[in-house]
């Protein structure tokens, strides 16, 4: 195994590579050897709190798919032989936006797995990327539904070569004992218990154009795995600082020179480097305008007068013309719908 591979933090849980060794008992197949490429010695697999790196489960998985000739690992009753995922990506680049690429990357796959189905679902500024559940997945539940969120987020990262921020993480079980792992994989904030597994991002991603040609894919493909295991990126961007000071300040939403200020930075600053990133700071405020909004409607009985004040509207009407415009129907009939999933405190 290359030396840079070793020297990560040993952060990955050893539950993952159990995931892996339950693939190679479905299909008979002895592990000793990927585990020795891997350098993952046999006594860890039995130590719940033992730890490898990414570079190691990147090394493990890739073995594994080749060994096996199953991408999927044994998640689904078919395998998904080598070299599925790549036919895949190579169908979905060739869309104009990232938009249309994650919906023929989903309706692609659901011609060939029956137990899930991954949709794309516009929620006003807000896009969610969806895993649905047909039958049950068994002991490698946790892992098929990770791997499946981290790729499609690593794939659309890289697909338009962007770091894309996720404003939920939603996954269908409870927080296991290595739950902080989750914080490395996604970027944003990550709820455990669920009803169906999630990633939900900014809307105006989708419209971004496709940037990789034929000679960076095979490229990829060529080193797909670390879109999986890792992050695309971890350089410090602007938009999550933007986003969690708005939600946790909500005074600054009408106020840009104070909002620059606790950035350490001025107003022009503030609005050229959101440009660079693909976004602006009042497609900022919506999204988190939305998420508030819809969590007080659902959660609490306070009158739709004083939701806008605290969302920062003038007006009860204002306020119901935009959460029009971000879920389609107005605040009185929004609250309605969610009644029976959420009682008001």
């Amino acid at each position: 195994m290359p030396r840079r591979l070793m020297s990560l933090r040993t952060e990955t849980p050893i539950a993952f590579v159990q995931a892996v060794m339950h693939a190679y008992a479905r299909y008979g197949v002895d592990p000793a050897a990927a585990l020795q490429a891997a350098r993952i010695r046999p006594e860890q697999l039995d130590d719940p709190a033992a730890r490898i790196t990414a570079g190691q489960l990147e090394w493990l998985g890739h073995a594994a798919m080749r060994e096996l000739d199953d991408e999927a690992l044994g998640w689904f009753s078919r395998p998904m032989r080598w070299g599925t995922y790549g036919m895949l990506t190579r169908a979905a680049v060739t869309a104009p936006t990232l938009g249309a690429a994650l919906q023929r990357w989903c309706r692609l796959h659901g011609l060939l797995v029956d137990e899930i189905s991954l949709s794309v679902e516009l929620d006003g500024t807000l896009a969610r990327v969806q895993v649905q559940e047909h039958q049950p997945l068994g002991p490698v539940r946790e892992f098929c539904v990770m791997s499946m969120l981290r790729g499609l987020h690593g794939l659309a990262c890289w697909s338009i070569d962007a770091h894309i921020p996720l404003a939920d993480i939603a996954l269908p079980f409870e927080a296991p004992p290595h739950s902080r792992v989750y914080g490395l994989l996604f970027p944003g904030p990550v709820r455990f218990g669920a009803g169906q597994a999630s990633l939900t991002f900014g809307s105006d991603f989708l419209a971004r154009p496709m940037v990789r040609d034929e000679s960076a894919l095979r490229a990829m493909l060529q080193h797909s795995l670390p879109l999986v295991v890792r992050p695309y990126r971890q350089e410090p961007l602007l938009m999550p600082r933007v986003r969690e000071l708005l939600r946790s300040q909500p005074n600054l939403m009408l106020n840009a020179e104070a909002l620059a200020s606790a950035l350490h930075m001025s107003v022009r600053t503030l609005y050229r480097q959101l440009g660079l990133e693909g976004t602006t700071l009042q497609a900022l405020k919506d999204e988190v305008r939305h998420l508030r909004a819809k969590e007080l409607l659902s959660r609490t009985a306070k009158p739709i007068k004083q939701i806008a004040q605290m969302l920062g509207f003038s007006s009860e009407k204002t306020f119901a013309r935009a959460f029009q415009r971000w879920a389609g129907v107005l605040p009185s009939v929004f609250r309605g719908q969610s009644r029976g999933s959420a009682m008001p405190e």
